[in-house]
């Protein structure tokens, strides 16, 4: 059975879809990601105390999830302007890089999960940009939705 796509009409043409007649729930999202830069670029880094002349990586990088995650709908074309009731973001340094997790609530008549995975995502470009000049050699990777609920349909990885 193929499943029909909900921003798609009959004609095939883009549209948002009109959530008016859903119920309002609580609505929670978390997607992760992870910045890989090596051994070398995370001992330089924790020397300088996870900071670069732009100021502290984890700081800046979750000040800019934030926003992200606020503006969401102002990005990506078809997504709703929804209040966004808490945002969280975890900045982890690990051995060869930093993990993040974005978890974001809503309380609303359409799911978060864009949400959290533009914050996790603009996060690590963050993260990116603070630590390109020490090198290049990063890697942004393993950008996912780990769980949804509140909506029709629950999800979890």
């Amino acid at each position: 059975m193929k499943k029909e796509l909900s921003h798609i009409d009959k004609k095939g043409d883009p549209g948002m879809v009109d959530v008016s007649k859903k119920n309002t729930s609580e609505r929670i999202a978390s997607a992760s990601g992870k910045v890989l830069m090596g051994h070398g670029i995370m001992n330089q880094l924790k020397e300088d105390g996870f900071s670069t002349k732009k100021g502290s990586i984890a700081q800046t990088a979750i000040i800019a999830a934030t926003m992200a995650v606020k503006n969401t709908f102002n990005t990506i074309p078809l997504c709703h302007q929804i209040p966004i009731t808490s945002c969280k973001i975890v900045v982890d340094p690990v051995d060869d890089g930093f993990e993040l997790i974005c978890t974001v609530k809503t309380v609303g008549q359409t799911g978060i999960e864009m949400e959290a995975l533009h914050g996790v995502s603009v996060a690590a470009l963050t993260i990116y940009d603070m630590c390109k000049a020490i090198s290049h050699n990063m890697q942004i990777t393993n950008i996912q939705l780990d769980q949804k609920s509140g909506g029709k349909n629950d999800y979890k990885r």
